[in-house]
């Protein structure tokens, strides 16, 4: 390949929206890649916003397009919209960063989360999923509050935490310690008629685990700890690497995965949750750990582009 082709400025197509409960997020993760790329990358990579709307109809730049028109309009995809367009992507054999179906599932899905990780010996929370407030199901909506409440009680005991299961910054965050404050927590959340996650409440260390393939040398690379609470000893962040490392191969995480994990204070490791898509605000814990190794988030995204 000549140096005239190797400087030429790629196309990165990024897909976004599509169908589903995750389509806001997507929509909004989506966009943060297109303003990254545009604003640190854009002397070898021209974003290119792939939007599909809610009814499946893709768009290049606003103008509706059939998929396979994207072999001539882009030379890499950023899938952020759904695994399962991957195959398509695949299929026109154009390269692109996608969250492999497995990882994806395991993502979305704490229970599937939670039974997977026990193949590894990796504990989580226990947790229950509340559902939004039907009356045919529920009963009276005055004592939906107290019924739900007895059935956490009875799954797990005190401490909980109790916050909405879809995003919703209306809804506070509550560490419930009692039964009446597990009462009130609980009816916050059917007050804005969303789905409630109550989580066991592990005390301890927190920590977020950011990893990398191929980077610096490394099969699995282990950025500092981010997003930490309290204070880690040497070996127990060489543990959460080595768990975080772990994690990666054992999911098949492909391009990236941030790991967030509890210490508690026997010196057990829990697992949190897993996101496979970075966080590329300016101001994000990503762009810190980047910063505490020397390098800027742009240098690590850029990798990740040529890994696809």
């Amino acid at each position: 390949m000549s140096d005239k082709q190797n400087n030429k400025i790629k196309r990165v197509g990024i897909l976004r929206g599509g169908a589903g409960r995750h389509y806001a997020t997507s929509l909004q993760k989506g966009g943060e890649v297109i303003s990254h790329i545009f604003e640190n990358l854009k002397d070898k990579y021209k974003p290119v916003d792939i939007f599909i709307d809610k009814n499946h109809i893709w768009h290049c730049g606003g103008v509706p397009i059939n998929p396979g028109d994207l072999i001539n309009k882009i030379d890499i995809a950023w899938n952020v919209a759904h695994p399962s367009l991957s195959s398509i992507l695949d299929s026109l054999s154009i390269p692109h960063i996608s969250t492999p179906a497995f990882s994806s599932t395991l993502e979305n899905s704490k229970e599937l989360l939670r039974e997977h990780m026990r193949k590894i010996g990796l504990e989580m929370p226990r947790s229950i999923v509340l559902p939004v407030y039907q009356k045919d199901f529920d009963g009276p909506r005055e004592r939906y509050a107290i019924k739900k409440a007895k059935e956490v009680f009875e799954k797990f005991s005190s401490p909980w935490i109790v916050k909405s299961f879809t995003e919703d910054s209306n809804m506070a965050i509550h560490l419930a310690k009692t039964f009446p404050e597990l009462v009130n927590a609980i009816e916050d959340g059917a007050k804005h008629e969303k789905s409630i996650l109550v989580e066991e409440f592990i005390a301890g260390k927190v920590a977020s685990v950011h990893t990398i393939p191929k980077y610096r040398g490394e099969d699995i690379y282990t950025f500092p700890l981010g997003n930490s609470f309290g204070n880690f000893s040497a070996g127990e962040k060489e543990i959460l690497s080595h768990v975080a490392k772990d994690l990666h191969r054992h999911i098949g995480a492909k391009h990236y995965l941030k790991s967030d994990f509890v210490l508690n204070s026997h010196g057990r490791v829990y697992l949190l949750q897993i996101e496979s898509i970075p966080d590329l605000k300016s101001d994000s814990h990503f762009s810190q750990v980047c910063e505490s190794v020397g390098v800027k988030m742009h240098h690590v995204v850029e990798h990740i582009l040529e890994q696809a």
